[in-house]
C-alpha cells in the first residue's frame, strides 16, 4: 500500500464528533416524544436529522480529502479497518437483541402461556383459552391491540427481496474484482447496479408495509408478532438505506476517479456493510417470514 510518511497520523482536533453526538440525541429524542405525541417531537426529530446530515458531508468530506491528498499510511489503513469492525460487530449485537426477543417470544414464551415447561398454572390462570402457535394471532384482549388478518407470505415479495438483495452482494464483489483490476468502467457500471438493487429492495418492502397496514391490519399494535415483525424489518430496512446511500457516495466517488487498486478502503469498508446487511436478510427471510 502506498504510503505518504513512516509516523501515525493525528488529525487535528475536531468538532465533528460533538456535532454527530448532537444530532443523534435529537434524532431519538425527538422520535421518542413523536411517538408519544408531544407536539415539538417533530421538530425536534427534524433538527436533529439535518445536523446529522450536515456532520455527514463534513467529517466523511474531511477524511476523503484527507486521504486523497496523500495523508495516509499503513497505520492509518489498519486503525481504520478495526473501526469498521468493531462498528459492524456493533450492529451484530444490536440485531442479536432484537432476534434474542423474537426467539424469547416464539421458543419460550408462548409455550408457557399454553401450559408447556410446567407451566400448566400459567396456562390456567392467566389465559385458559390460549392455545400455542405462531404466527400469535390470537391475543389475549383484542380491544387493545390490532388483530391482523394474516400474514405475510414468505414466497411472495419476501422472496422477491431475497433475490434483489443477494443479487446486489454479488454486484458490488463483481465491483471490487473491478477495482482491484483498475478497470474503471466496469467499477461503475456494478456499483450502479448495486446502489439501484438497494434502492428497490426499500422500494419494495416500503410497498410491503403499505400493504401490511392497510390490508392485512398487520401493525406495530399488532400484539408481540406485529411488534417484532416491524421492529426486525424496520430496522434492517433502515440499514439497507444508510447502505444503499453509502454506495451512492461511493460511485460518485469512483466515477471522480478516486479509489487505487491498493488502495481503496473506503470502498471495502461499504462493501464489508452490505454484506453484513445481506447476512441480516438471511435470517429475516427464515425465522420472521419462512419458519
Amino acid at each position: 500500500m502506498s504510503t505518504s510518511s513512516s509516523g501515525y497520523y493525528l488529525p487535528e482536533p475536531s468538532h465533528w464528533p460533538i456535532t454527530g453526538s448532537i444530532g443523534l440525541f435529537s434524532v431519538f429524542a425527538g422520535a421518542a416524544m413523536w411517538l408519544n405525541q408531544v407536539g415539538v417531537g417533530p421538530m425536534v426529530l427534524g433538527f436533529g436529522l439535518a445536523v446529522f446530515i450536515y456532520m455527514l458531508f463534513g467529517w466523511f468530506g474531511t477524511v476523503i480529502r484527507e486521504s486523497e491528498g496523500g495523508i495516509f499510511n499503513r497505520q492509518v489503513d489498519v486503525s481504520f479497518r478495526w473501526g469498521m469492525f468493531w462498528f459492524i460487530f456493533s450492529e451484530v449485537m444490536f440485531f442479536a437483541g432484537f432476534f434474542g426477543a423474537l426467539f424469547y417470544a416464539r421458543v419460550l414464551s408462548v409455550p408457557w402461556l399454553g401450559g408447556a415447561g410446567g407451566e400448566l398454572s400459567t396456562h390456567e390462570f392467566l389465559w385458559p383459552a390460549f392455545s400455542p402457535s405462531w404466527p400469535m394471532n390470537v391475543i389475549p384482549k383484542p380491544e387493545d391491540f390490532t388483530v391482523y388478518k394474516e400474514v405475510i407470505p414468505a414466497w411472495g415479495v419476501p422472496a422477491v427481496n431475497t433475490i434483489i438483495l443477494l443479487s446486489s452482494g454479488g454486484t458490488v464483489t463483481l465491483a471490487h474484482w473491478a477495482l482491484k483490476k483498475n478497470q474503471r468502467r466496469a467499477l461503475c457500471w456494478w456499483l450502479f447496479a448495486t446502489l439501484t438493487l438497494g434502492f428497490l429492495f426499500v422500494g419494495i418492502q416500503a410497498s410491503e408495509y403499505a400493504h401490511a397496514y392497510e390490508e392485512l391490519g398487520l401493525t406495530l399494535n399488532s400484539g408481540i408478532y406485529g411488534t417484532t415483525f416491524f421492529m426486525l424489518t424496520g430496522f434492517h430496512g433502515l440499514h439497507v438505506t444508510i447502505g444503499a446511500t453509502m454506495l451512492t457516495v461511493i460511485w460518485a466517488r469512483a466515477l471522480s476517479g478516486h479509489f487505487k487498486p491498493d488502495h481503496h478502503f473506503g470502498f471495502e469498508a461499504v462493501a464489508w456493510y452490505w454484506h453484513f446487511v445481506d447476512v441480516v436478510w438471511l435470517g429475516l427471510f427464515v425465522f420472521v417470514y419462512w419458519l
